[in-house]
């Protein structure tokens, strides 16, 4: 469910290129046969304030929910992990209706996009600034492996992998795992999730990658939502991530890991795992400990373990995985 708190800002998006039969399609692989939706669907950012006063950042996230309706977010301080602090972010509703889309709340403004820009007006002091469109990239996106790197997937084969299938012509389909197990380890990986308007919560866009086979950090189209453990980024039945740093749907986006596996006695369990993890090269856990395995695939148990990338019926796909042994 997307949950988004009181908004003081209306919001007006205009859309010229809109057709009625747009997306009537569930599941988009391609941002060029997405329709109108994705278009307005995004990231903005830029500086708002009257002009006799100080002008702040902020940053808007636009999500496209099916048949022209739309939530919105907007951030004082700029996008998340661009500026945003804390829990002053507002939201928003609406939908398209002859070519323009509303989103509203209560509030005492507006703004209008075209072009790839906002224009953001206030009843009562005029127009603010503009926000721009913006499409942020991972800095560590296409990270070569270094020197000693185990690669277990590089776009030419998927052997490395129980039940590897390759698609789109070099990327891995989820729904694998390793044949190679995992002890203690630094980890790099980029994924993609589909754009499905129409599906909520964990539908949308659904997979998860397993440490060792036994602790998901989730991979989930949650572009714009609060940032909860069964959210992308989220370590399922631990901790939420620090920062809700998903991109949009069919953006390329990056995990950088460091797991230390649990150490056993005699069978027992004597300490937790842990890992640090990056998501598109903001940190989103920081020595987190992991004190119980999460549902799903294999229960915590001494020993190394393989890397599962859980299929859940959706085309999340992945590229560029590899490993280094601590």
């Amino acid at each position: 469910m997307i949950r988004l708190t009181t908004c003081a800002l209306l919001i007006t998006f205009i859309c010229p290129c809109l057709r009625a039969d747009d997306d009537k399609e569930n599941t988009y692989l391609d941002p060029a046969k997405a329709g109108a939706d994705y278009l307005i669907q995004g990231e903005y950012s830029g500086m708002l304030g009257p002009d006799d006063g100080n002008k702040t950042k902020y940053g808007l996230q636009v999500i496209a929910l099916g048949d022209h309706k739309f939530e919105a977010t907007r951030y004082p301080g700029g996008l998340p992990g661009d500026g945003f602090e804390g829990e002053a972010k507002f939201g928003a509703s609406g939908e398209t209706i002859d070519g323009v889309t509303k989103i509203v709340a209560e509030g005492t403004g507006y703004a209008v996009i075209a072009d790839g820009s906002a224009q953001v007006f206030s009843f009562s002091d005029g127009e603010l600034g503009t926000l721009k469109k913006v499409e942020r990239k991972s800095p560590t996106l296409g990270t070569k492996p270094p020197a000693g790197a185990v690669v277990l997937f590089d776009g030419s084969t998927a052997e490395h992998f129980e039940r590897g299938e390759i698609t789109m012509g070099n990327l891995l389909a989820a729904d694998c795992e390793s044949k190679e197990k995992l002890g203690d380890h630094s980890m790099h990986l980029e994924f993609r999730t589909p754009f499905k308007p129409h599906a909520r919560g964990q539908a949308r866009g659904n997979s998860g990658v397993y440490l060792q086979g036994r602790y998901e950090c989730q991979v989930l189209d949650s572009f714009g939502l609060e940032g909860k453990n069964n959210e992308c980024g989220g370590i399922y039945s631990i901790a939420e991530p620090a920062v809700n740093a998903c991109f949009p749907p069919l953006t390329w986006q990056s995990y950088d890991i460091e797991f230390t596996a649990a150490r056993y006695e005699d069978g027992k369990k004597v300490v937790n795992a842990r890992t640090t993890i990056k998501h598109n090269g903001i940190t989103i856990h920081d020595d987190l400990e992991l004190p119980h395995g999460t549902p799903g695939k294999l229960p915590e148990e001494d020993g190394p373990g393989l890397l599962y990338l859980q299929g859940h019926g959706n085309p999340v796909v992945y590229r560029n995985i590899w490993f280094v042994k601590k």
